[in-house]
Formats: structure tokens, C-alpha cells, sequence
């Protein structure tokens, strides 16, 4: 695959980001891509190993050293055509992706692996640029209706599947655009929601029915006082939905939060990072929000290490906060993994992101115990100090510590879909709360109630883009077999 020295001719060149100063200023994409060049030399360092372990790290199954030689040869053509064959959106992954592909090439054994995510981002770019990503219309139809609720990555991926296998297919969203968290969670700045409407207008150029601001919900709703994002309009019962429609998938994502119980939570100031997020990306869009939370010359405090927590970083300082802080429980990680002991899987070990690189100090081992406030708004809180002990986080004793804080956001991950949903469908529940489905490959992401499905993060938790797109897919096929016996769709 591309060049057969190229590993040991040349160096992993990474993307570019715009200065920090600039950056700060908007909310617009700020990584500059490879050039033409630059992503012809990053495939041809693609080691033709005989045994690609990318293919498997990657949960789509990406051909990665086919399209990587296709671009060091110059046939960008068929580099999407490869890509696109196991990926519906990756111009979604290729931005967004923490990319375990690159974890689990062979060069990452012991040199810097093969920038996989760098030229796929290439790719899907150039594509569109020159026309090539078109609507792709079914052979035939089948007169068969299927309803696809939830519009993120899996939802949109598995609508996309169906409506080429010919089916009439309308895809729920409670919230008044597409993509789920894709729209209403991650910042504009590293995905912009442009690339989400053009996908829209090709699926619905395919044959796709969309219908927003629809919650598909019990009389319960979302429940009493839930703070999932919902701006539905309309409530369709599942009754109503199954009574129209031959299959029913539910694609919606693990949208509870994990909170954090401890003795000033109901402060004024403390709120959830899904609170947050979405609002800015609403006004990004250019609508009008009362009551805005915002981080202007706040000290700001966000609980939680992940990428979450990295999004209220990077919005609280567009914000113009007057100082940003992380918390995260665990330890801090190490630096370098220790890669004899786990490559090819995903490596725990110290990531720093862009937005962590446009100010913010970083606090490992520390977990808080009290919020403090006045008349009733939040002002500081107090933290203690853990390390690990027996398997548990014990208290450090004499180390605790007081934070000023105006803002505080929970951006500890989610642990479960909403539960009135699936109890609405009367779909049986794992012990973590998810839809309860299978993967296999026969009766796979069937659940408990006839011809209802489920797949992505309400089946499987709170995961990766990349992992709700492979599930859109095979949920798909499963679906489209379930409906006419057999299936040409690829899992």
C-alpha cells in the first residue's frame, strides 16, 4: 500500500490549527487541513503490514490501506467511493473522531502511526468540492414504511441504509434540527453545522422524510423536570407509531447525565454541560434564546476530564471567562503509553486538546464535596483530594481545598437514554438502563417488542460517532431483513 519505504521516508505531518488569539474570537472550524501533497506523502507512509489491525480498531471497518494507497496514486475518485462503502458521514468522523484506527496501525508499534483520520478528512472534502458525493436513488421500491427516531449519526446513518434499500422511510427528531449531539452538543468550532444540513439535502434528495420538533413519547414525556434537551412541538405516541409504520427504530442517544449529588447542587450556576453546550450552538445558528447560560467574566469550574468537558472549556473561554478550571477524579494518566503492553487497543494516557491549548488548568485526583453559595447563587466550592486504594478512590486526608466559582458545569458523561422513552415502547431495559438488544448477526438489535428496534447510544450507552454509525448500519440490514426476509445491505 502506497509507497512501500514511505514509513521510513517520511514523518507523520499533523493538521494545522489557526493561532489561539484568532480562534477565540468565533466559533467557526479552525483546523487547517492537509494539502493535496501533504496527504499524497501521509498514505504513502501506509505500511502495506499484511495484516491491517486499522481495519479492525476502526469500528466501521474502514478499508483504510486501500483508500490511503488510492490517494498516494492520485485516484481521489475512488478513495470517497472506498470510504463511503462502510462509512455513510465521514466528514462527521474525520473532524470528530478520536480516531482508535491510528491506536491500532502497525507503525504505532514504535514510530507515529499513519495519520488515518487526517486523510479521510481529506477525502470526504475534496469530494465534495468536486461534485462527486451525490444522491444515491433506489433501484425499486418496497412499499414497506419504516420510522427511524432519533436524527444523530446512528438515526441518520440507519435512514440513509433503509431509503436505498427502497423502503419509505421517516426519520423523528424532538429537537427542531438533525443530528443529535452532533448538533446540539458539540461545539460549532469542531464541527460545523453546515456539513450536517448538506447531508440532510442529499437524504432527503434520496427519498428521506424528515419531520422535526416530533417527540416520540409516552403522556409521561421526557419526565418531570428532565433537562435533556427537548424543543418538540408535537408528541406522537409509540402506539400511534407502530400503528403506522412496518418497523420501528429507536436511534436516540444516552442523553442522561450522570449528576452529582453532594450538598449545594440546587445552587443558581450549577448546571449540566448538556445544558450549556446546546444553547450556544442554538445562538450559532442565529437563534433567539432567553436566559442564556453564560461564562463572561465567570470563574468557571467544569467537573469531568473527557470531551465534554473539553467543549465547556473551549466555550466558556469564547465566553470571555474570567478564568476556567477542570476537574477530573481519576489520576492524572501518563504522558506515553506503554504500547507493548496495549497496542493495538485504545491507550489510556494524557490527551490535550485544542481547546485545553486555549487556556485552562487542568486538576487530577480531585473530587468535590460541597457547592457554596450565596443568596442562593453558587460562589465556590470545596474539593478534597483521591488517589486510588484498595480499587476505590479513598480521600487524601488535610487536603482540601475551597475553588471560587460562578459557574459550575457537570460534564461527567451520560448514563443512560431517557427511561420514560423506552418504557413508553415497553422495551425491555439492560442493567445499565439501555435499550436491551443483541448484535448478533441473525435477530440482531431486535428488541423485546415486535418489529421495534433499537441501536447506537440508546442501546449500547453513551459511546463514539463512529460507533452510532456503525450501528445505524447494521441495525438497518437487520431491519430491511426483517421486513422482506433477506437483506443485500452490507452490515
Amino acid at each position: 500500500m502506497g509507497k512501500t519505504t514511505g514509513f521510513l521516508e517520511y514523518e507523520r505531518v499533523e493538521e494545522g490549527y489557526a493561532p489561539v488569539a484568532e480562534r477565540l474570537k468565533h466559533y467557526k472550524e479552525f483546523v487547517i487541513g492537509l494539502t493535496t501533497e501533504q496527504a499524497k506523502v501521509q498514505a504513502a507512509r501506509c505500511m502495506d503490514c499484511g495484516t491491517p489491525f486499522c481495519n479492525n480498531g476502526c469500528p466501521v471497518n474502514n478499508i483504510i490501506p486501500d483508500f490511503n494507497d488510492l490517494v498516494y496514486r492520485g485516484d481521489w475518485k475512488n478513495a470517497i467511493a472506498t470510504l463511503h462503502s462502510t462509512n455513510n458521514f465521514p466528514e462527521f468522523t474525520g473532524r470528530i473522531c478520536p480516531a482508535p484506527c491510528e491506536a491500532a496501525c502497525v507503525a504505532n508499534i514504535n514510530i507515529e502511526p499513519i495519520g488515518i483520520k487526517s486523510i479521510e478528512h481529506a477525502i470526504i472534502d475534496r469530494a465534495w468540492e468536486e461534485g462527486w458525493v451525490k444522491p444515491l436513488l433506489p433501484k425499486h421500491q418496497t412499499g414497506k414504511k419504516v420510522a427511524v427516531v432519533g436524527a444523530g449519526p446512528a438515526g441518520m446513518a440507519a435512514a440513509q441504509q433503509l431509503v436505498r434499500a427502497g423502503h419509505d422511510v421517516t426519520l423523528f427528531e424532538k429537537n427542531d434540527r438533525v443530528g443529535g449531539l452532533l448538533r446540539y452538543g458539540i461545539p460549532d468550532f469542531k464541527l460545523d453545522k453546515a456539513l450536517i444540513d448538506r447531508r440532510a439535502e442529499q437524504l432527503v434528495a434520496e427519498g428521506l422524510k424528515i419531520r422535526t420538533g416530533v417527540l416520540i413519547a409516552g403522556k409521561d414525556g421526557l419526565g418531570k423536570d428532565s433537562k435533556v434537551t427537548n424543543w418538540a412541538k408535537e408528541t406522537i405516541s409509540p402506539e400511534q407509531l407502530k400503528a403506522e409504520f412496518d418497523a420501528v427504530l429507536l436511534t436516540g442517544g444516552s442523553e442522561q447525565s450522570r449528576d452529582l449529588p453532594v450538598p449545594g447542587r440546587d445552587l443558581e450556576g450549577v448546571h449540566f454541560a448538556m445544558e450549556f453546550l446546546p444553547q450556544q450552538n442554538k445562538i450559532n445558528a442565529g437563534d433567539k434564546l432567553k436566559g442564556q447560560i453564560r461564562a463572561d467574566g465567570k470563574h468557571v469550574i467544569v467537573i469531568g476530564g473527557g470531551d465534554t468537558g473539553s467543549d465547556c472549556v473551549g466555550t466558556s473561554n469564547r465566553h470571555g471567562a474570567k478564568s476556567v478550571t477542570q476537574f477530573e477524579v481519576m489520576p492524572m494518566p501518563p504522558e506515553q503509553e506503554n504500547k507493548p503492553l496495549v497496542w493495538p487497543y485504545w491507550p489510556i494516557k494524557l490527551r490535550t486538546s485544542s481547546s485545553h491549548d486555549e487556556g485552562v488548568v487542568r486538576e487530577f485526583a480531585i473530587s468535590t464535596k460541597e457547592f457554596v453559595g450565596e443568596k442562593g447563587k453558587v460562589k465556590s466550592l470545596r474539593t478534597v483530594e483521591v488517589k486510588p486504594h484498595d480499587g476505590k478512590l479513598v480521600e487524601v486526608e488535610g487536603t482540601e481545598k475551597v475553588w471560587p466559582a460562578d459557574l459550575v458545569l457537570l460534564a461527567m458523561g451520560f448514563v443512560h437514554p431517557v427511561a420514560t422513552v423506552l418504557e413508553a415502547f415497553g422495551v425491555d431495559k439492560d442493567a445499565r438502563g439501555n435499550a436491551k438488544a443483541t448484535t448478533e448477526f441473525t435477530g440482531g438489535y431486535a428488541t423485546n417488542v415486535e418489529k421495534v428496534f433499537a441501536a447506537g447510544d440508546i442501546r449500547r450507552g453513551q459511546s463514539l460517532v463512529v460507533w452510532a454509525i456503525r450501528e445505524g448500519r447494521q441495525a438497518a440490514r437487520a431491519v430491511d431483513e426483517f421486513l422482506m426476509g433477506a437483506s443485500e445491505l452490507p452490515r
